[in-house]
């Protein structure tokens, strides 16, 4: 069995949303680093792996560690099941930990509509990473990292294809709202829209961090 790595792929910043691949299998995970590379060991450390279970299966999401006690993710990664946030998955040495979220999750919301954003409260507090910088800039590149196996399969040049086709739509297509986006250690967007489907079947938006910021600071209050 391949061991996954934590793994990032390079691209430019276009507009508010940036199109890829969605990722909530591990079979998804594993095409959408296509193209990619492994994270630099002292890089993206802040990387949690979010887990629910029950008797027939495991999910898995991705998410990061925006506070001591706060985990940044996408609101459809909270399944009914048991909760468990993954610490210190990359780099492999570091030695896992893992803490059951036993708070109910925060979830965005507004005019009574649930945005696909949400906060995790930890019960022990671990080290954290800064939020995004304003204003962006357009044709700042940026990376998407996500955990995976760095290996690939027998359809990886038709998904590799796709991947091309995606990114060039991206530069040109101003997408609405809608992973991890970050640039320089600083998180620009998750990954909304998920759903079982592999990553060259259906392409994902990402919902823009920037846009939350200030209800972010007020669940964390962090300055």
């Amino acid at each position: 069995m391949t061991q996954a790595k934590l793994c990032f792929i390079s691209f430019i910043y276009s507009s508010i949303l940036l199109l890829w691949f969605s990722v909530n299998s591990d079979v998804s995970l594993q095409k959408r680093i296509i193209g990619g590379q492994n994270c630099d060991d002292t890089k993206r450390l802040y990387h949690v792996r979010l887990e629910s279970s029950n008797d027939t299966h495991i999910t898995r999401c991705g998410g990061s560690l925006i506070h001591p006690q706060w985990i940044l993710t996408s609101a459809h990664c909270w399944k009914a099941e048991t909760n468990v946030a993954v610490l210190k998955v990359h780099p492999r040495t570091a030695g896992e930990q893992r803490q059951i979220i036993r708070q109910a999750p925060v979830i965005y919301s507004h005019n009574f509509q649930h945005h696909d954003i949400m906060l995790l409260k930890l019960e022990t507090p671990v080290t954290d990473v800064p939020l995004p910088r304003l204003p962006d800039r357009r044709g700042s590149v940026v990376q998407l990292a996500g955990e995976g196996t760095t290996t690939t399969g027998p359809n990886n040049q038709r998904c590799e294809r796709n991947i091309e086709v995606m990114r060039i739509k991206s530069l040109f297509l101003s997408l609405q709202r809608g992973l991890t986006a970050m640039l320089s250690d600083m998180i620009y967007g998750v990954i909304s829209f998920g759903g079982a489907y592999y990553a060259c079947q259906r392409p994902a938006t990402i919902l823009d961090v920037c846009e939350y910021k200030d209800w972010i600071k007020s669940i964390t209050g962090r300055q």
